[in-house]
This record gives C-alpha cells, sequence and structure tokens, in this order.
C-alpha cells in the first residue's frame, strides 16, 4: 500500500472540515489537487468573475504550497467552466498573469454548475514535487 499524505493548507481547515474533503493528497512525489474555487476565506462565492478567478488561482497555489509546489511543478490541469463563451477571455487573461504558459497538459470544460450558485470556475490539478 502506498503512504499518502492529507494536505490541509491553514486556512482551508474549516473548508476542508465542513464539505469532508483533502484539498490534496501526495502520493510520493505526485500531489494530486481537488478543484479550486473563487471563494473567501469564510466560503463566501467572489461575485465578479474576475476577482473569483483570481481567487481560485490563489486558493490553488495555497493547496500546491503546501505540499512544497508552485505552479511550475504542474503536469496536468483540469478547468470545469459555467457560461465558459462568456468568461474565457477574462479567465485566460488571468490565468496567462499568474500560471505559466505551456507547461502542462490543460482540459477545459464546460458545465451546467459548479458546487455553489454563482461559482463559474474549477480549477484542479496534478503536480509533481521537484527533488530539491
Amino acid at each position: 500500500m502506498t503512504d499518502r499524505q492529507i494536505l490541509i493548507p491553514a486556512a482551508m481547515q474549516t473548508l476542508a472540515q465542513r464539505a469532508g474533503y483533502a484539498p490534496a493528497v501526495r502520493v510520493g512525489d505526485t500531489v494530486y489537487c481537488a478543484g479550486q474555487v473563487g471563494r473567501t476565506a469564510d466560503l463566501q462565492v467572489i461575485a465578479d468573475p474576475a476577482a473569483q478567478f483570481v481567487a481560485a488561482w490563489e486558493n490553488l497555489r495555497l493547496v500546491l504550497a503546501e505540499a512544497g509546489c508552485t505552479f511550475e511543478d504542474v503536469v496536468d490541469m483540469t478547468t470545469y467552466h459555467v457560461d465558459m463563451a462568456r468568461h474565457m477571455d477574462v479567465f485566460r487573461e488571468i490565468k496567462d498573469s499568474v500560471f505559466p504558459r505551456g507547461i502542462c497538459a490543460w482540459t477545459c470544460i464546460g458545465v451546467s454548475e459548479l458546487a455553489r450558485p454563482g461559482l463559474l470556475v474549477e480549477i484542479k490539478c496534478v503536480a509533481v514535487a521537484r527533488s530539491h
């Protein structure tokens, strides 16, 4: 059996307890990050699309940091989008400002809804921690 390390950033303890999930699980050098969304630390959905996208990336950054990783360690990413055609230009602009271009496989999926009303994007990924 493989050893698993459950990763929960301090800022996500309440969410992890309330929702009953781990923001990430590390197995060896591989880190599996659960989908991250744009909400505040007190679990409120951010209404402004651009601000929501920035918060989703920041939440993912926190999860990766808990594993000792950065965006540059991501090898596979899946994003789920509500009303993708309407928001993709803004999402890409923000993504390109925070996430290195062309370093991982990326699948982008349009969906009808996410876990909470008002959520527009969910970002999940797999990272491989580098040997330091």
